[in-house]
């Protein structure tokens, strides 16, 4: 299923040098599970970092990670993934507000890039099934597609089936109905001129993509997060609204959903949000908490 953090596989822009970030004072080591302790809590709870399409090979899980799944009260991801309302309900919000056709927001020869590119790209929708949706929505779909691999799985997949094992709740930090609500707070023709640059560039997104992947598998969070602020000028102002805001309330919600550390729980959230000055675990560090880097 998308989710806002699929976006980010499409924000890296293919013309620009990769931006020095206000990283945290010490760099960051390369896992992505932590332990957060500390500052009053009875339990630990725990931190992992998700990429939400993986080639299929890539997605597994090691046996640090199982055994905390298998200990944890729940799993909380970015969304309620077992929540069937809540995944087959992104379709409805999937459409722009109000009413437009993408062909309304470009030039007629844009356009007809665009149906070019679907029209050579059989294995995707057809796009007179997307005409009226989210411009962005359109860009998410196209970059899980770029991975050379027959098979994908999201980490969120493999995570959610190991937890069934056990009968693991599953929890979300935020609802579908917010993550597509940051989706109309940016404007649709900015979205559509993105898509038109992303499919002309495809060849170097799709670069982009599988060297996202490959720091992915290195577990370097460091520099995952210079690569996914790597974005064209147009998206940099939007980085807050898409990214920092979020962390920034993860920082709250993460406590409280672990009700201070009276419950463990095992938060699995799309891995570029936790490294960076903006990142969660410097964030959730600036709050007193304890994060430990765990063998992964």
């Amino acid at each position: 299923m998308f989710t806002l953090g699929s976006l980010f596989s499409f924000a890296q822009a293919p013309k620009t040098a990769a931006k020095k970030t206000n990283t945290a004072s010490t760099s960051t080591p390369k896992t992505l599970l932590w332990e957060i302790s500390g500052n009053g809590m009875a339990k630990p709870s725990y931190l992992f970092g998700t990429m939400h399409i993986l080639c299929e090979a890539d997605a597994n899980l090691s046996e640090n990670l199982k055994k905390i799944i298998a200990s944890s009260e729940f799993i909380c991801f970015e969304l309620d993934m077992d929540n069937q309302e809540e995944t087959m309900g992104f379709m409805k919000y999937a459409r722009m507000t109000d009413n437009q056709q993408l062909k309304d927001l470009l030039t007629a020869e844009e356009y007809a890039r665009i149906e070019k590119y679907f029209s050579e790209n059989k294995t995707m929708l057809p796009l007179s099934m997307l005409t009226r949706f989210k411009p962005y929505f359109i860009s998410s779909l196209i970059s899980e597609r770029l991975m050379d691999c027959a098979k994908k799985k999201s980490m969120e997949e493999i995570i959610m089936n190991e937890g069934r094992k056990f009968n693991k709740d599953i929890k979300g930090i935020e609802t579908v109905a917010y993550q597509a609500s940051i989706f109309d707070s940016i404007p649709y023709k900015k979205q559509a001129k993105d898509l038109v640059l992303y499919i002309d560039s495809i060849d170097t997104y799709k670069k982009t993509t599988l060297k996202l992947a490959d720091v992915y598998r290195k577990q370097d969070l460091q520099q995952m997060d210079s690569l996914i602020v790597k974005s064209d000028p147009g998206m940099t102002e939007y980085m807050d609204l898409l990214l920092y805001n979020r962390n920034t309330n993860w920082s709250h919600d993460i406590p409280n959903i672990a009700q201070e550390g009276r419950i463990s729980v095992l938060f699995a959230v799309g891995a570029g949000h936790l490294a960076g000055e903006k990142g969660v675990i410097n964030l959730l560090r600036k709050k007193g908490y304890k994060l430990k880097p765990l063998p992964n």
